[in-house]
Order: structure tokens, then C-alpha cells, then sequence
């Protein structure tokens, strides 16, 4: 199938496929960087017409919600890298701590009927979007009443009915399934929005591409929103993306239109995905989103703090912009909360997941014949 052509994919009824709208060729009046410049640690998207800004009339009991949930997987996730140390969880484990405006921003502005795909750093995402603190931390002590019986741990958390359909360990491996959720939502004639986030790391691989030209050929409803952290394990941005000074360029290519926002911001990310999912759902078109963001921690638990790849004076640097103490300040000095809310809600998240984790470790091991349960075979 040639990309001008417009088909539509053999065994797909005429009544059920729109031919895919064509888009403008990208510019080539663009400059790109000199390879030799370093991307600056504390770069964030700075304001252009294609960069989405938050809307400030978001209700004051909204903005309670997106800090609760935010605190919510803070506390979750230090909570986790703990029960990690004291060997209650074993195997790969990412945390998020940094990243949280990424996740709630984006989620928030989801129906409950579009889908959602994560990659391995998935528990922020997973919680997000709704799902029992219990279950997920069950999940990652590897127990029976985890989301997955225990079985998928840390990377592959999975909550089908809340349309999360699950963590990958394999990057960039998801983005083929993401576009897959895509067409058969168009295939079926709905109008659902399929969100899927990834890392810069991801951007380079054969898959992230095919996926997004198979997205553009066939018009598929998905948001890739890429979550740039600025590190590949230990590989700056720079040194594995071509474009790295706009991760969001990659999409051109393909001509799918692309925006950058600041991912320290919880109300700019929520603008900015409400924006392109409600393009992505009316116009039919895949969308790329790039949040600029930073994470705290080391690339797993299996990785120091800042590791040999960066500073502690960059960590330090970009904790300044914690997305969690942003909006708490925000509302704080534009008096939508008092001190005494803050330290409800703090009380509040606390209970949850020290709740979690007692459920987690109170739940029974699978045992041995589990093994042989949930294996499908054609």
C-alpha cells in the first residue's frame, strides 16, 4: 500500500473507514540544532504557537483532586522503593518520582472509555487512572489479589476495567499494540481515544516509527504522548535522538501534527492532552504530544540516586520545579487551599498507602499450580 494512496485496509468495510486526510508537508524553513550542543538538563518548552498554556479557570475542587492524586503516587512510590529494600518486592522495579504531573495531567483528561498504554515505568499511570491502590501494590509484592494475580508485577500491570491495558517492559514494543486498540476502535465505528505514553528512549526504535506512519496512513485515533525524561537508563537525550532539541519533530515525517509542553506542570499537561485528545477524537488523526520532564530518582532500583551519567547539582536543579510542590504552592498563594488542607490531604494519602501496603503484605503467595492457570493456547 502506497502512503498516498488513502486505502483502506484489506477486510475493512467501506461504510466503516473515512480516508485518511492529508496533511500539510512539514517545513523545511526549520534549522535543526548542531549536533555538538548539549541539551541543557533544565530546558522546558518555552511559548510558541504550537505550545499549548494551562487554563486557569480549572474549579478549585479539581485542583484538590490533581494535587491528591499527584501526592498520591509520590508517597505510593516512595513507599515502594522501601517495601524494594526490604526485599517484600523483587524483580524490575521503575518509580516515577518527578513524573507524576505527566500521568495526572494526561489522565485527567481521558473518558472513561478510552484506553490507556503504559511502558515499564507504568505504576503512576496505572494509578491515575484509577486503579485500587490495594491491588496495585499487591501486584507488586507479587500476591493473589494483586491486578494480576501476581503474576505480572512491577512492568505489567494491567487493569482491563478501567481500559489500562497494561505496562511493556520492551521499549518502544507497546506502541504497535496501542495503534492495534486504535483500529479496532475505528474498525467498530467508535469514537474512543487511545493514549499511549512512552520515553524518549523509545523514539529511536524501529517500532516507535512504523507505528507512527501505519497511525498516519490509516488515520488511527491515538495520542503518543512521550514522556521525555531527558535519560535512556543512562543515555542522554542528545546522544540517541537526532532531534533531540524537539523530540515532537520526529513526527513530521509522517505528518502528524505535534506540540511540546512543560511536564513539570500538572495544568499545562491537562490542557495540552485535553486539547490534542479532542483532535485526536473529532478529526480521526493520531497526535504527538512531548512532556518535557525530569525524573528524581535513578533509571530502576537497581540504579543509584544520579548514578555516573549525571550530577547531583542537575538533580538538585530540577527538583526546584518539583510538579507536586508547583501546584501546592499555586494554590496555596491564590488561596484555593489553607495549610490545614494540605496537611488533610497529606493525612489522607497517607492512610492509603499504608493501607496498601498492609493489604499487599497480608495477601497470600500463589502458589505453584498457579502456574499452570490464565495460559491460553490456540
Amino acid at each position: 500500500m502506497r502512503p498516498s494512496s488513502g486505502r483502506r485496509p484489506r477486510g475493512v468495510p467501506r461504510s466503516r473507514w473515512t480516508s485518511r486526510s492529508t496533511s500539510p508537508a512539514p517545513s523545511r524553513s526549520r534549522t535543526r540544532s548542531s549536533p555538538n550542543t548539549p541539551a541543557r538538563p533544565d530546558s522546558r518548552p518555552t511559548s510558541s504557537p504550537r505550545n499549548f498554556c494551562y487554563n486557569a479557570s480549572v474549579e478549585r475542587a479539581h485542583l484538590v483532586h490533581l494535587y491528591t492524586q499527584m501526592l498520591l503516587i509520590r508517597r505510593f512510590e516512595e513507599r515502594t522503593a522501601e517495601m524494594y529494600a526490604l526485599g517484600k518486592i523483587g524483580g524490575f522495579c521503575h518509580l516515577c518520582i518527578g513524573e507524576e504531573a505527566v500521568a495526572v495531567g494526561a489522565v485527567d483528561a481521558l473518558r472513561p472509555d478510552d484506553y490507556v498504554f503504559s511502558a515499564y515505568r507504568d505504576h503512576g499511570h496505572c494509578l491515575a487512572r484509577g486503579s485500587d491502590p490495594k491491588r496495585v501494590m499487591a501486584e507488586l509484592f507479587g500476591r493473589v489479589t494483586g491486578l494480576c494475580k501476581g503474576k505480572g508485577g512491577s512492568m505489567h500491570l494491567v487493569d482491563a476495567e478501567r481500559r489500562f491495558m497494561g505496562g511493556y517492559a520492551i521499549v518502544g514494543g507497546h506502541l504497535p499494540l496501542a495503534a492495534g486498540v486504535a483500529f479496532a476502535v475505528k474498525y467498530r465505528g467508535g469514537d474512543q481515544v487511545v493514549l499511549c505514553f512512552f520515553g524518549e528512549g523509545a523514539v529511536p526504535s524501529g517500532a516507535c516509527h512504523e507505528t507512527l506512519n501505519l497511525a498516519a496512513l490509516w488515520g488511527l485515533p491515538v495520542l503518543f504522548l512521550c514522556e521525555n525524561n531527558r535519560y535512556g537508563m543512562g543515555t542522554p537525550v542528545e546522544r540517541a535522538v537526532a532531534l533531540y532539541s524537539d523530540v515532537a519533530q520526529n513526527a513530521a515525517a509522517y505528518g502528524i501534527e505535534a506540540g511540546r509542553v512543560d511536564g513539570m506542570d500538572v495544568l499545562a499537561v491537562r490542557d495540552a492532552v485535553g486539547k490534542a485528545v479532542e483532535q485526536v477524537r473529532t478529526r480521526q488523526r493520531p497526535y504527538f504530544l512531548e512532556a518535557v520532564t525530569y525524573r528524581f530518582l535513578g533509571h530502576s532500583m537497581a540504579d543509584p540516586a544520579h548514578g555516573h551519567y549525571r550530577t547531583k547539582a542537575e538533580v538538585d536543579e530540577a527538583k526546584k520545579r518539583d510538579p507536586v510542590l508547583l501546584l501546592r504552592t499555586r494554590m496555596l498563594s491564590e488561596r484555593l487551599a489553607t495549610e490545614a488542607d494540605i496537611k488533610r490531604i497529606e493525612q489522607e494519602v497517607a492512610q492509603i498507602v499504608r493501607e496498601a501496603v498492609e493489604f499487599a503484605d497480608a495477601s497470600p503467595v500463589p502458589p505453584v499450580t498457579a502456574l499452570e492457570e490464565d495460559v491460553y493456547t490456540s
